[in-house]
């Protein structure tokens, strides 16, 4: 082992060779070296009395075999290593003698610091006659101590993530780095006749004549040779506007790369803010297609979404829990948001089961703690935004709708629960005698010209439906989602809706909308396999896609939605789920496309079959019923079919959206 020592706290001038070692010890896997060396207690340089009380405060008065410091004073000190560099690759010793040049490759480079451990030593000392003097002092009585319940539990077996967790973290390498044990080492100084003879080491012992060969290269050719660029020094540059990174080099990124780059250090940024730290001349429509992938709004500000922060596969740096659940977290802690100005941490932390690290961690991110208050939503609700964008505001607001169906069923709550106890409540409407006379009379009338519309409407060979009973003439029309049940808003209705309940009746199927069966046709050819709970959901944000109040669709029933599956060469994969299953009746309903006109139809329908028996099945079942069936299946087909219709979850596979939880 050959390594280079440095002293970066001591001049070049002043060097220990003359200075008497007293001991070394190195770990070798490590590369770690101590050395023990002598101080001159007679050096006019010295301060006696300082040393003397360093001594008295690492070791006391009394004498011990184990003290630091046998000499009352302090007469040495250690110095400990750190690696200068973890590749020493580039680097060797050279010495030239007789007209020839001997390279030796280093095996370390270590710089030798002085260690402060005596202190800590010190600090222990103290810490027991602190100690020592309270318990003296205290006046109690000593009582036997009262028998404590034990709880005993098992260890489960470690995950491969949890090991990966704890291998990585700072216990596990101090621990690791405590196992190897010290190899106790003999100094010699650099005139011990030990040393000359170490030192011939260096020399190459025998040269073979033959061997040699003229060098050609030019110097500079030469030096590339010895030492080639190295591809780690081609440090990537950071892509986020931090202490290194300036806004010109910024705005050389993709306009999508700027924006995400932005939000996810900003956290929560109104739209005016985030347009100023662009470079002026960006289209504004281009910024908010970009915001929108990225971030969320909430109060008229965008906040970033949880995934961009959080992306999968990783965990959280405080206490390891997985990103998906991670997401969810936040999710909802930004969802409360949209409802109120502030929130409780305690009641967070009730409702999505996270350590509160974790939970502070999302809170900091969009609000600051008020006294008495909770935490309040860090910045004022951007109403300028809110009346510039109103199809803006409306899209993420049915966007929210969909997640907090989500969250209700994975943290089991409704929108009620969260009802401010001092919200303010409708004022009654008093309505006259003569009023409510009138009113009657106006619903009649109204009630006689729908239903003369409706006659005049079949009489033309057309089928019109009444979507909802004609308000009362006279009485306030309340149109904010809290009065529709489930949320449906500006006639849109939501994935909860009662427009998809069954008993809201719907048009029959002969007149379903030819812009109906071309969603329903998109969507199975991209997801092969869907739950009737999941084609509502992407139904609901493909209308929140499209321009405010110009909707095609009217209101949709459940009846329509599986009408129009049918008639788009779908049909239903009748899952046996158990009958201990917590699935929505929605969540069971399956649908499978069967007919496309390609040679994979026979594929997938022999895969319906034998989901059909059962809602979970190995592979080698699936492999065996199509070898059966179809005779040799190469492992390519059987991905792919697996891959376009199933999900895996514990080595078994489910129909895609039939995983329960």
């Amino acid at each position: 082992m050959f390594l280079i020592l440095q002293y970066p706290v001591r001049p070049s001038t002043m060097t220990y060779g003359d200075v008497n070692h007293l001991a070394a010890k190195i770990k070798p896997k490590q590369q770690r070296l101590e050395l023990e060396v002598a101080i001159n207690t007679t050096s006019p340089n010295y301060c006696r009395s300082k040393g003397e009380q360093i001594a008295l405060n690492v070791d006391g008065t009394s004498y011990d075999e184990t003290n630091t410091y046998s000499a009352k004073m302090m007469d040495k000190q250690t110095f400990s290593s750190i690696q200068a560099t973890t590749n020493t690759s580039r680097y060797a010793a050279a010495v030239f003698r007789k007209g020839e040049l001997h390279v030796t490759p280093l095996t370390g480079i270590l710089q030798m610091r002085p260690s402060f451990s005596y202190l800590d030593k010190a600090d222990n000392k103290t810490r027991e006659r602190e100690a020592a003097n309270e318990g003296g002092d205290s006046s109690q009585d000593e009582t036997e101590e009262e028998a404590k319940a034990i709880t005993v539990r098992f260890a489960r077996p470690e995950s491969e993530q949890a090991r990966q967790r704890r291998i990585q973290s700072y216990e596990f390498l101090q621990k690791k780095q405590a196992e190897e044990p010290w190899i106790h080492l003999k100094y010699h100084s650099a005139k011990d006749g030990r040393s000359d003879h170490e030192k011939q080491y260096l020399f190459c012992q025998s040269v073979d004549a033959s061997q040699n060969c003229e060098l050609v290269k030019t110097p500079k050719e030469y030096l590339d040779m010895l030492m080639p660029p190295l591809t780690e020094e081609k440090l990537a540059t950071p892509v986020g506007p931090s202490n290194v990174l300036s806004m010109a080099q910024l705005r050389t990124l993709p306009l999508g790369e700027q924006v995400k780059t932005l939000m996810k250090n900003v956290k929560v940024m109104p739209f005016a803010n985030l347009m100023g730290l662009l470079a002026s001349g960006i289209d504004q429509t281009s910024v908010l297609r970009c915001i929108q992938q990225v971030a969320l709004l909430v109060q008229g500000n965008w906040v970033v979404k949880s995934d961009v922060l959080y992306p999968k596969n990783t965990c959280s740096a405080h206490s390891g829990v997985p990103a998906e659940v991670l997401c969810r977290g936040r999710d909802f802690v930004i969802w409360r948001f949209t409802q109120e100005r502030s929130v409780m941490r305690k009641e967070i932390t009730s409702i999505i089961k996270l350590p509160p690290e974790d939970v502070k961690e999302f809170l900091e991110h969009i609000a600051a703690p008020r006294v008495n208050r909770g935490w309040e939503f860090l910045l004022p609700t951007d109403m300028d935004f809110i009346k510039k964008h109103p199809d803006i505001t409306h899209r993420q607001h049915m966007l929210w709708l969909g997640i907090q169906s989500k969250l209700e069923k994975v943290f089991n709550f409704s929108k009620e629960d969260f009802v401010p106890k001092n919200a303010p409540q409708q004022e009654p409407v008093h309505i006259s005698g003569d009023q409510r006379l009138k009113m009657a009379q106006e619903r009649v009338t109204e009630n006689k010209v729908s239903l003369q519309r409706d006659l005049d409407a079949k009489r033309a060979g057309s089928s019109v439906q009444i979507n909802q009973e004609p308000s009362r003439a006279g009485e306030p029309m309340d149109t904010s989602s809290s009065s529709v049940p489930n949320g449906s808003v500006n006639g849109y209705p939501s994935a909860t809706s009662p427009s998809f309940d069954h008993a809201n009746g719907g048009s029959p199927s002969n007149t379903l909308s030819p812009e109906l069966q071309d969603f329903v046709t998109q969507t199975f050819r991209k997801h092969v396999v869907i739950t009737l709970s999941e084609l509502k959901r992407l139904f609901n944000l493909h209308l929140a896609s499209m321009p405010t109040r110009q909707s095609i669709f009217c209101s949709i029933s459940d009846h329509m939605l599986q009408d129009a599956v049918l008639l788009c060469q779908c049909k239903q994969i009748m899952v046996p789920f158990p009958a201990q299953s917590k699935a929505a009746p929605d969540e069971q309903k399956v649908f499978g496309l069967w007919e496309t006109g390609d040679s994979f139809d026979q594929h997938r329908r022999l895969l319906y079959g034998v989901f059909s028996k059962n809602y979970r099945v190995r592979r080698a079942t699936i492999q065996a019923k199509l070898t059966q069936e179809l005779g040799d299946v190469s492992k390519a087909e059987i991905d792919r079919l697996l891959h376009e219709c199933c999900s895996s979850h514990a080595g078994m596979w489910y129909l895609k959206g039939t995983i329960q939880s």
